[in-house]
């Protein structure tokens, strides 16, 4: 099946420019695609802190209720505050344009590099949640967690190839399933406390006094449980994605996505709490709770599907903001410029296939253990948090526009919590975020480098004055031949077309090929003089620069120019390919460097 069919079908047809603004989505679809990430992490949140008050004992369970608390307070400051900014960077960029245009060039830069990791863990650890909530509930598949969590990475990738509101409207429904599940699972729940269905005796009392408690632990269970709070900033970052009033749009969808998160981490948190639910590494939290009240019933294997599929789909977040995120970048020249160019679909395909590539990667390297990748999934979020925050403070103390005292307030609390947080994380859990204090700085050099290159080329491109450079006398055109063939007669009748001089080349690896090929030539075309160079090492590309070398002194010299000719014949079909040499491509390769000489392919088309 031809290559273009293949695409046509995975992808679909081409889009053409004018249909981008079909492409915007609307707040229900934006909740789907952008807030899935935050909504599935409460999926993973509550057992985060429970694994930490694990290693204290049973009794200390009832530390989890006032840390969702801390919890939920930190939440509504990071609402509050992405607000302002949605508001006041209204074409997206988020902590990246917010650090980068109030601290500092590097607080950019750090901010997206961080954000850019953040969405590739995102990804990584939303697939790996989505897998462990699948073998769950089907424990015959635990020895297949990595190929499955691969798979579920691209059939997500090619999701997205497929364009931004075809994504939304199959993404849509499984996230408002997973919340329609999770509200009838808090309310049948709830009801049997509040019934006295569910025994005390499951749960040590608020405020029971618990041997070997100490705030570090604490602190560390509240740093694991503001993993919750993950993909709160990917609204900010792809405020361009909204229909109009984009940026209005986006707050509500925010507002939104806060009130559901908080309501489902909070009721998770009790139910866990009320139910004496522990984690176990065979099976989540959430599948514990749905177990104890619904019993391995339908509704019970409604919840895990749900789960499972909100978890993988999670990862569509980090798909909607990474490539918005890359755009950013690339356009102030600190990545590369493929990731401003949008696909067939008019989504940009280079940052999709490269997050998608970059999480399967991830998956294989951590053997799909997501409490592995967690702690450095929150390092990655709160970082930007901390500078988007405190770029904001230095904004409104700036600009003082109307009401600023209470603007840079909620920012003010925004940036001392989640720094405080930050601060948390690296104490308590060091030994498995050290890495960021390697891979950021690499990150952010990388960015250097690249913007340094990009500003090399724009000054030696441009063009200054009325400069105009000395033309040329003539053009010798060297003509490599490998024998005498209709290809080579079809690049000598060009080469005749187009220079003063032709010389052909040949490369011989032993002395009797070399004077069979000067006798056939002369019979051939004693118009044109042949060199040939003797080669005892069978080296093709190694004599031929070094009488390229030769030719181009002497061109200098008399004001010539030296264009080489690279003969090459094109097969019918592609794999005929691999049954020849690919010296053209290597001389190519080789020549392309080369500061004053002209290469050109003259390419002779087989017709099977």
């Amino acid at each position: 099946m031809n290559r273009s069919v293949v695409k046509r079908i995975v992808i679909g047809k081409p889009l053409k420019t004018r249909e981008l603004g079909d492409q915007k989505i609307n707040k229900l679809k934006a909740l789907a695609i952008l807030s899935s990430d935050a909504l599935s992490s409460v999926a993973y949140g509550t057992e985060q802190i429970l694994i930490v008050l694990a290693g204290i004992g049973f009794l200390a369970y009832w530390y989890s209720i006032p840390i969702a608390v801390g919890i939920l307070v930190l939440l509504t400051a990071l609402i509050l505050s992405y607000r302002q900014i949605i508001y006041a960077y209204p074409k997206g960029g988020g902590a990246y344009i917010v650090s980068k245009k109030n601290i500092g060039e590097n607080a950019g830069l750090i901010a997206g590099g961080s954000l850019l990791v953040d969405y590739i863990l995102t990804v990584a650890v939303s697939i790996s949640a989505g897998t462990d909530a699948i073998t769950s509930a089907f424990p015959n598949l635990h020895g297949y967690n990595v190929p499955i969590a691969c798979l579920l990475v691209l059939f997500i990738t090619i999701l997205n190839l497929r364009g931004v509101t075809e994504s939304a409207s199959i993404l849509a429904y499984p996230v408002y399933l997973f919340v329609l599940a999770l509200i009838i699972l808090l309310g049948k729940g709830l009801l049997d406390v509040l019934n006295g269905h569910v025994p005390q005796s499951l749960h040590t009392p608020i405020g029971t006094a618990v041997p070997g408690i100490s705030l570090f632990l604490l602190l560390k269970a509240f740093s694991s449980g503001c993993s919750a709070l993950t993909g709160v900033e990917a609204i900010s970052n792809a405020v361009p994605s909204f229909k109009e009033p984009s940026a209005k749009n986006a707050v509500r969808t925010l507002t939104m996505m806060g009130i559901i998160l908080a309501v489902l981490f909070s009721g998770i948190t009790f139910l866990a709490f009320w139910y004496g639910i522990s984690p176990k590494a065979e099976e989540t939290v959430v599948s514990q709770i749905a177990s104890a009240i619904f019993g391995r019933n339908l509704f019970y294997y409604f919840i895990q599907v749900t789960t499972a599929l909100i978890l993988v789909l999670a990862a569509n977040t980090g798909f909607a903001a990474f490539p918005l995120l890359a755009v950013n970048l690339a356009a102030d020249k600190y990545m590369p410029r493929i990731f401003t160019i949008r696909g067939d679909r008019l989504g940009y395909s280079n940052g999709i296939v490269t997050l998608g590539a970059a999480s399967i990667l991830l998956i294989i390297i951590f053997g799909g253990h997501t409490e592995m990748l967690i702690p450095l999934y929150a390092v990655g979020v709160f970082i930007p948090f901390t500078l988007s925050q405190s770029g904001m403070i230095r904004k409104w103390a700036k600009e003082k526009p109307p009401g600023w005292q209470l603007k840079l307030s909620i920012n003010l609390i925004g940036a001392l919590i989640t720094f405080t947080v930050l601060i948390i994380l690296f104490t308590t859990k060091f030994l498995q975020v050290w890495p960021v204090f390697i891979f950021l700085p690499i990150i952010v050099f990388v960015f250097h480098k690249i913007n340094s290159h990009y500003k090399d080329v724009a000054n030696q491109l441009r063009i200054e004055g009325a400069y105009c450079r000395e033309k040329m006398k003539g053009n010798i055109v060297i003509l490599p031949v490998a024998g005498i063939t209709k290809v080579v007669e079809n690049s000598l009748a060009y080469a005749e077309t187009v220079g003063d001089t032709v010389i052909a080349v040949y490369v011989a690896f032993d002395r009797e090929s070399e004077k069979k090929m000067e006798e056939k030539w002369n019979v051939y075309r004693p118009d044109i003089r042949l060199v040939t160079l003797h080669s005892q090492y069978r080296s093709l590309i190694r004599p031929l620069r070094r009488f390229i070398d030769v030719i181009e002194e002497k061109g200098e010299e008399h004001q010539n120019s030296v264009t080489v000719i690279v003969p090459q014949f094109i097969t019918k079909k592609s794999w005929h390919n691999i049954l020849h040499n690919q010296s053209s491509l290597l001389l190519k390769a080789h020549l392309l460097y080369r500061r004053n000489v002209i290469v050109t392919t003259v390419p002779y088309h087989l017709k099977k």
